[in-house]
């Protein structure tokens, strides 16, 4: 299970990245990578990143514990 939260850590980190860059630059990288928001490759992207940010929602207990 580990694995599955360093995972989920790294995806959400990276989802933030990409949301500092749009919000200080309007730079999207997905969707510059991938050739649009609306490409297929952007909206997997996109869904994989939320599913680990859900995922990630799951460790706060474990977190909060601390």
């Amino acid at each position: 299970m580990k694995v599955v939260n360093l995972i989920s850590l790294i995806l959400v980190i990276l989802g933030g990245l990409n949301w500092l860059s749009v919000g200080l630059f309007e730079y999207d990288v997905v969707s510059e990578l991938f050739g649009g928001a609306t490409e297929v490759g952007s909206k997997i992207v996109y869904i994989v990143v939320g599913a680990a940010a859900l995922y990630a929602l799951s460790l706060l207990p474990k977190v909060s514990k601390d």
